[in-house]
């Protein structure tokens, strides 16, 4: 009954000294694999007894390694925006970890439901995500999940009850008489009318952020129609554009043709900047909508197409 052996000879007391050392190690693999990795299973104390290793996978080393491999793919398919979004989920994890968990890494076999709603709320509340931008944290996440089962590192997909919903977002756009407002607009100072040409140049041509900074005089050919087109790769995706160049853009590149080195054709200022540049246009035009660069895109697909 007490897991003892019975009787009083030199043989049977060093047979439960034995025993009592075996029950004391036990106990501490127990309580150590209860700190470390917060699910304790008999098999997991007897493997760590006898000494069997046991290969663990953890989530932060698995999403640094797929990470670092996003990386090599850069400029081949994948675009550095890609590489920055995973590396941002990975900080977010990271932080989760340690603040909820106290760990500075976790097993993939410990990733449960529960985990998963808790990471959640925790970009809803410690990060003040808004709804899309946790769900776009979420998909990521669950891509390094997937990965971890294809390579048979966890049995099932911890993400099977749960269901990212993406909130659906009217972003706007620019009536024509708007885009006329910030066109005719008189500057005084050099930047604003800089930035000003850049978001009107997006909005008669639907050129993302990225591809018009990365725009270059090589990009501007003359087509089968004899008429001037701007060609090149979507960084975001790398599917081919080709866009005629209206009469709008054309000026806009005229203005700046010579000026800059590289063979750069606009004056591309940070992103950041220039949609801080952006919400001082729009209050200078008198337009209400918050100015941002994608809201160009959005004119040209509404306003400028149709």
């Amino acid at each position: 009954k007490s897991g003892k052996a019975v009787g009083r000879t030199a043989e049977i007391q060093q047979i439960n000294t034995l025993l009592e050392a075996i029950k004391v190690s036990i106990h501490k693999i127990y309580h150590e694999q209860q700190r470390r990795d917060g699910n304790v299973t008999a098999e997991k104390i007897k493997n760590e007894f006898l000494g069997v290793a046991e290969t663990r996978h953890n989530l932060l080393e698995l999403f640094q390694r797929h990470n670092e491999d996003v990386k090599k793919l850069i400029g081949i398919d994948k675009s550095k925006a890609t590489y920055q979004k995973y590396e941002v989920t990975r900080s977010r994890l990271t932080d989760f970890i340690k603040e909820w968990y106290n760990l500075s890494d976790i097993a993939l076999k410990e990733i449960n439901h529960l985990f998963i709603t808790d990471f959640e709320v925790y970009l809803r509340t410690t990060c003040r995500c808004n709804p899309n931008t946790a769900a776009k944290f979420m998909q990521l996440f669950k891509r390094i999940i997937i990965l971890a089962k294809n390579n048979g590192w966890i049995a099932s997909d911890p993400f099977v009850n749960y269901k990212i919903h993406f909130a659906k977002v009217d972003r706007g756009y620019l009536t024509q008489e708007e885009i006329e407002a910030i066109m005719n607009k008189q500057f005084a100072t050099k930047r604003l009318e800089q930035v000003r040409d850049i978001f009107v140049f997006s909005c008669f041509t639907g050129l993302a952020y990225i591809d018009a900074k990365n725009l270059r005089e090589n990009n501007i050919r003359t087509s089968f129609d004899g008429g001037l087109w701007i060609m090149g790769k979507r960084e975001k995706t790398g599917v081919n554009f080709n866009i005629p160049l209206l009469e709008v853009p054309k000026m806009i590149l005229d203005k700046y043709k010579g000026s800059l080195p590289n063979n750069v054709v606009l004056p591309v200022l940070s992103n950041q900047k220039m949609n801080a540049y952006l919400k001082e246009i729009g209050d200078l035009c008198g337009i209400e909508k918050e100015l941002t660069f994608h809201l160009a895109r959005h004119s040209f697909a509404t306003t400028i197409t149709f």
